[in-house]
């Protein structure tokens, strides 16, 4: 029997933990030799990077064991997910109706995606909630729920086009993955490149232009994060940085829309990143909803690299 890795995505308030494999995905493109890639001005990119506080009784860390991945070691995967030729899209799939604000949201955070990666994303229409058989489905504390494994094992791998290298379902009803579970904010299936991902619990009120933004900032870092792990790279934990392991959403808010240096240099070497295009886009969509804290990192990144 395969071996399946379920991890939840980032700000689950609880952690489950299963063995795993990864797909592999055979790569079809040149891509510098480890030796031969680094990013622009990397030492003194690397003085940017933020110590990790010592983690508090909650916090990720101290409730995981974990022992990062550096640059050579995510080089070495062999089993490193990487976009060909013919596999290269990322698509996104919403479930369910959304409120117009909340539409507003899956379209922005679909752009994201694209930015980030430098990927074609595509955004799937809509299907119902009908697609998730009764018994996957619950009221729990008074709140409509979808079973998450459900989705990212039999509903999203035969929705994902061939072309498709990953697959990210988004709802705005909450999720739970087991009966035993009160909820999580998503999953994720490594080995199937599927994940979903709820904006249920990403805001205390009604989405309106005013707060929009808090719920968009904790998405894009949800998308961003777990579609970082579909393409291989693990848990951070050489500084303050995205792909840093949460467990709640307070320990999330705390950490920013930016890959530290290491990470960044994985990402930008398997993906082939125009650094600077890409940092200047990610700035441009910073700015543009309110999220300044997260354009001034990504403003310190840029300047560096472009020195």
């Amino acid at each position: 029997m395969k071996k399946i890795l379920i991890l939840m995505l980032l700000f689950a308030l609880f952690s489950c933990k299963e063995e795993s494999k990864q797909t592999k995905v055979i790569v079809n493109k040149v891509k510098l030799t480890k030796d031969d890639f680094k990013l622009p001005n990397y030492e003194e990119l690397t003085l940017l990077n933020e110590p990790l506080p010592d983690p508090k009784p909650g916090d990720w860390l101290s409730e995981h064991d974990e022992n990062g991945q550096s640059f050579d070691q995510y080089f070495k995967n062999k089993n490193l997910v990487s976009p060909s030729k013919k596999i290269n899209i990322i698509y996104i799939q919403p479930i369910g109706t959304f409120t117009d604000w909340e539409k507003k949201i899956i379209d922005w955070n679909t752009t994201y995606i694209q930015l980030f990666f430098g990927l074609k994303t595509v955004q799937l229409d809509p299907i119902t909630e009908e697609s998730i058989p009764n018994d996957k489905q619950r009221i729990h504390n008074g709140n409509e729920q979808l079973h998450a494994g459900y989705i990212i094992h039999s509903l999203l791998p035969k929705k994902k086009p061939k072309d498709g290298i990953v697959i990210m379902a988004l709802t705005a009803k909450d999720l739970y993955p087991d009966p035993k579970w009160n909820f999580v904010f998503g999953l994720a299936s490594y080995e199937k490149q599927t994940g979903v991902s709820s904006i249920f619990r990403y805001s205390d009120e009604k989405l309106n232009k005013e707060n929009y933004h808090i719920c968009l900032r904790r998405i894009i870092k949800t998308s961003t994060h777990e579609i970082s792990h579909m393409f291989s790279v693990l848990h951070c934990i050489e500084a303050i940085c995205l792909m840093n392991g949460v467990n709640n959403l307070k320990e999330g808010d705390s950490r920013p829309n930016a890959l530290c240096s290491v990470c960044l240099s994985k990402l930008s070497w398997n993906l082939n990143f125009n650094d600077l295009e890409r940092m200047d886009n990610l700035i441009d969509f910073m700015n543009e909803h309110h999220l300044e804290e997260d354009a001034a990192i990504l403003s310190k990144q840029r300047a560096i690299i472009a020195k």
